[in-house]
């Protein structure tokens, strides 16, 4: 990936979008801000290249942030890029409603941009790691974790561990994406089939077996409090 990344920024507030512009551009980032997601479809339509969208939540216009995060990520070509999703709704429910509809992170407001920096660049971290493990499709390393996809294979301090099938697909979920959240309601849709029944309660009975046979690399899966889990961003 490019250093310059393109941002589009999504936020109808002035002073924040402004904000929020000015500190990316700082980072060294090109930012494209609108103030609405109609002004969005618009900036997409005209081709421009955008490698991470920052998105609010309650936008002017025919649609949501919400509404236009689940219609990115029904595009082809939008269907793996980052999206933070930013709001003033900070109830549980609320946050999942953003996952599930496709963010990959959610803030809420008030924040510091500071933190809005660092989820930035986890989440562009995130997309390097996927690319690199594109180009090395034997393996994933993490830290002491080595996990051998194409083998179902999994080794934790180079010694092999048992898994189940749900288990490693779990696992390999997570770590394909280090800083996404995933919602149980994800874990659902992209295990269930197969002959397997899964259910948000089972979810955690997976992760918690999981973890038990990871042993020191348990702690590279994260709980996120009444949302679901996350796989470490290892630097």
């Amino acid at each position: 990936m490019s250093q310059n990344t393109h941002i589009l920024l999504i936020e109808d507030e002035t002073d924040i979008r402004d904000l929020i512009s000015f500190q990316m551009k700082s980072e060294g980032h090109d930012v494209t801000a609108v103030e609405s997601a109609d002004k969005a479809i618009s900036v997409l339509e005209r081709g421009e290249k955008i490698d991470l969208f920052i998105v609010d939540w309650m936008l002017p216009g025919s649609m949501s942030g919400l509404e236009f995060t689940a219609k990115l990520r029904g595009q082809k070509l939008y269907k793996d890029h980052p999206i933070i999703m930013i709001t003033a709704l900070t109830q549980p429910e609320d946050i999942v409603a953003g996952l599930d509809a496709g963010a990959d992170d959610y803030i809420t407001k008030p924040f510091d941009l500071s933190v809005l920096q660092a989820r930035v660049r986890v989440q562009l971290r995130a997309i390097q790691t996927i690319q690199k493990n594109d180009t090395h499709e034997e393996f994933l390393n993490y830290e002491n974790l080595r996990i051998e996809p194409k083998k179902a294979r999994v080794l934790v301090d180079n010694q092999e561990i048992i898994l189940t099938s749900t288990e490693f697909k779990i696992l390999v979920i997570l770590a394909n994406k280090p800083g996404h959240v995933f919602t149980r309601e994800q874990f659902i849709n992209n295990i269930q089939g197969d002959n397997i029944f899964v259910t948000g309660r089972t979810v955690d009975t997976h992760i918690a077996g999981l973890r038990k046979k990871m042993g020191t690399a348990a702690n590279l899966i994260e709980t996120i409090r009444g949302i679901g889990y996350r796989f470490k961003d290892v630097l």
